[in-house]
């Protein structure tokens, strides 16, 4: 490239945006990614929104400008998200000043939410990562995060002739972001499934520095269904038929297992974090998917209250 050019003039706003997209889905693939790709994503992203055509490119993007000939939204029968490439998780928690815990609370406060709203639809998004919630350009602003990519989600109307409520798909989520309930064949998970991905990465948030709660390799390495299964089991201990009773019905059970894990203390996990964001978490990563909770108890948990004479 000339130098003397403006790189930022050299794409338009849509090859920007997949060039965005690309590396969203590269970084998620290592937990929080690496710093070339963490490098590119930030000069792609100032790029793009330095575009003369990022507001005609938000506009086209934008489900809500879209409308048929007979005045009906073109969504209104499918799942759709507004493709709008703020700072994802992923990149904020590895810049050079990382997430504070008002930070964190802000974004989790509204992820809750916006799970609160898909799950009383009865639906279910099934890829709660890092790279899949975008955060508003003004962090600190009033304008909420944005869960995105809904390729997978589960919607009672829409999916149920392809995946009936008790055979839905087990091939999905992202790495370590995984329910347990799809490594062991269970096809009637439901909206909990969501809830577990959200705890792990709510640890992740609270841990200095950002790193995975669980370990596991790429979804395309052989083994990585049985790693993420032995890291599970080596972080909350091996699941007995009293802390996982709903698995004693399932085809596969995580029972027969040689070797028996103690599980360790949320205190050794999440070290100086403090103890409403221990308590949340513990209570979201916890194999029996009826005991996780809710969104909507989330919402209302101790983490997300206003302490008085709190420098959180």
């Amino acid at each position: 490239m000339n130098p003397t050019t403006d790189w930022k003039q050299e794409l338009t706003a849509s090859e920007r945006y997949d060039n965005i997209s690309k590396l969203k889905k590269y970084l998620s693939v290592g937990g929080l990614g690496g710093n070339i790709q963490k490098t590119a994503f930030e000069r792609e992203l100032d790029a793009f929104n330095s575009s003369l055509s990022r507001s005609a490119y938000d506009a086209l993007c934008n489900p809500d400008t879209l409308t048929e000939p007979n005045g009906k939204s073109p969504f209104s029968e499918t799942l759709s998200s507004p493709k709008s490439p703020g700072i994802t998780i992923d990149l904020l928690s590895t810049s050079r000043n990382g997430l504070d815990i008002r930070t964190t609370k802000k974004i989790f406060k509204d992820l809750f939410s916006g799970l609160a709203y898909l799950h009383a639809e009865q639906i279910i998004h099934r890829d709660i990562s890092p790279s899949n919630i975008l955060l508003p350009r003004d962090i600190n602003g009033s304008d909420p995060i944005i869960i995105t990519d809904f390729g997978t989600a589960w919607h009672p109307s829409i999916s149920s002739s392809a995946e009936p409520v008790d055979q839905k798909c087990l091939e999905v989520g992202t790495t370590c972001y995984r329910g347990p309930e799809t490594l062991f064949s269970n096809t009637s998970y439901t909206t909990s499934l969501d809830l577990w991905s959200t705890g792990v990465l709510l640890a992740e948030c609270l841990r200095s520095p950002p790193t995975p709660l669980l370990e596991s390799r790429r979804g395309d390495e052989d083994g990585n269904q049985l790693g993420l299964i032995l890291s599970m089991f080596k972080t909350l201990g091996t699941p007995t038929e009293k802390t996982w009773p709903e698995a004693m019905k399932w085809k596969t059970n995580p029972f027969q297992w040689w070797n028996i894990f103690p599980s360790k203390s949320w205190d050794e996990l999440l070290p100086n974090v403090e103890e409403d964001g221990k308590d949340l978490v513990a209570n979201l990563v916890i194999y029996e998917s009826g005991d996780r909770l809710t969104a909507d108890q989330s919402l209302n948990h101790a983490f997300f209250v206003e302490k008085l004479n709190s420098n959180h």
